[in-house]
């Protein structure tokens, strides 16, 4: 296994590492993007449950953040809030971003108010008192408005108990397997957050299962993705595991969301960015990647194929000679509790690298993907150098080919629509206006 120790910091290509729950920087400068990065390092410690509840708190928050402070500095048109009130004149950005983030995790995750609240002192310590209540002001309007829009977008119906979803027996659809009942089916009725319908850009559907190519990629997750996998290397088998938060080693690292959101903090302090934009980086990424989500996981209840898993073990019924059934098959990975086509990592991984090369003009950027334990404090457990977002991101979705819970043709017609998605929202979003205020 490709595991990197601690002593191996000093050759990742961007080394800003925050370590488990991270205080805000109180002597950052008024204008200082580090105030956003703080406030997406305190979500990434508070904000919990299924993915697709991960991804709606996250555009959340950074949409938040974002809005608050184009309220105030400008350059670029809000996300979703348009503020037209005098305490916008001369409010500390710094104030409204940490206030608007504050208020909307409080109301996520009341529980962790105490520690919200300590933050947020923290943050707004050493601004002067008048911006700083002004700012706050602008912070807690936006939240207010965030939090409002958000109330009824149907995510609270989203995943229904069973039966909700039926499985069915015949060949090339959909059955239950030892994760349980089909989860999250109805996410489609939740209100995006950029897309104008979670099917604006559903993936193409999933070749005929008596076709040469479903033979083909069958044969290759059955080859490579197998527990007991010969062909697959020590590099995929852990990369696999990473990215999906598999059970033993790599159960407690670092999550999906929290690697994409490092990589964006890392390379936006590399290039400098200001606040307004690092906050327009963190909005349209955590937009994207809700919405990317959501249009993978319409399309698993549209489409309802088999996972690999059923299919390996039944493949005597798929009327495909190029098949062959092996009863006792069993992937890398744990099979996820829905239908299979398309796939939900590559979907993230598409937009979540498609959005930061958008942002930064330039897919070409070295970086270090770095995974942490849940300890406290955390330790190093694995660092993957990229030299582009789209070499991690191609990553993400081939590591479920490798784990053994997605055919290669589902990777594919993921990255080629939630490309499209990060497309959408970075063209209608959050664009540069033609002065400041």
């Amino acid at each position: 296994m490709n595991i990197k120790t601690k002593r191996h910091w000093a050759t990742a290509a961007l080394l800003v590492v925050a370590l488990g729950v991270i205080a805000p920087t109180a002597q950052a400068s008024h204008n200082s993007a580090q105030v956003i990065i703080d406030w997406d390092q305190i979500a990434q410690q508070t904000v919990g449950g299924a993915p697709f509840a991960q991804a709606r708190s996250y555009a959340m928050v950074s949409i938040a953040m974002a809005d608050a402070v184009v309220a105030i500095e400008g350059r670029f048109f809000p996300f979703h809030v348009q503020l037209k009130s005098p305490v916008v004149h001369g409010a500390s950005a710094k104030a409204a971003a940490a206030q608007a983030a504050h208020d909307v995790l409080v109301a996520l995750v009341p529980a962790n108010q105490a520690a919200l609240d300590a933050a947020l002192a923290t943050s707004l310590g050493g601004i002067p008192a008048g911006p700083r209540w002004l700012g706050r002001q602008v912070g807690r309007r936006v939240a207010a408005n965030i939090l409002a829009w958000r109330q009824n977008d149907g995510f609270a119906g989203a995943n229904p108990q069973p039966p909700a979803f039926l499985p069915s027996t015949l060949p090339g659809i959909w059955q239950q397997t030892a994760s349980g009942p089909a989860q999250f089916s109805e996410i489609h009725n939740t209100v995006p957050f950029g897309l104008i319908a979670p099917t604006q850009f559903l993936p193409v559907p999933f070749p005929q299962l008596e076709s040469a190519e479903y033979a083909t990629d069958f044969n290759d997750v059955k080859d490579i993705g197998s527990a007991t996998s010969i062909t697959r290397s020590e590099r995929q088998t852990a990369l696999a595991q990473l990215f999906a938060g598999a059970p033993g080693l790599y159960a407690n690292v670092t999550n999906f969301f929290r690697i994409w959101h490092n990589v964006a903090r890392d390379v936006s302090l590399a290039e400098g960015l200001s606040m307004v934009e690092t906050a327009r980086l963190f909005a349209l990424l955590s937009a994207s990647m809700f919405d990317s989500i959501q249009t993978s996981q319409t399309s698993k209840f549209i489409y309802r194929l088999w996972r690999p898993i059923t299919a390996i073990q039944a493949a005597d019924t798929d009327n495909n000679d190029a098949t062959d059934a092996d009863a006792g098959w069993v992937p890398l990975l744990g099979t996820p509790p829905y239908p299979s086509h398309a796939s939900n990592a590559s979907c993230l991984g598409a937009s979540a690298a498609q959005t930061l090369g958008n942002v930064f003009g330039s897919d070409n950027k070295s970086f270090t993907a770095i995974w942490y334990t849940g300890a406290s404090p955390p330790e190093l457990v694995h660092s993957e150098p990229y030299d582009s977002f789209w070499a991690m991101g191609h990553d993400t979705g081939s590591g479920r080919i490798w784990g053994g819970i997605h055919y290669r043709f589902e990777i594919t017609a993921s990255e080629n629509s939630c490309t499209q998605v990060a497309n959408y929202l970075f063209d209608n979003y959050m664009q540069r206006r033609s002065r400041h205020w």
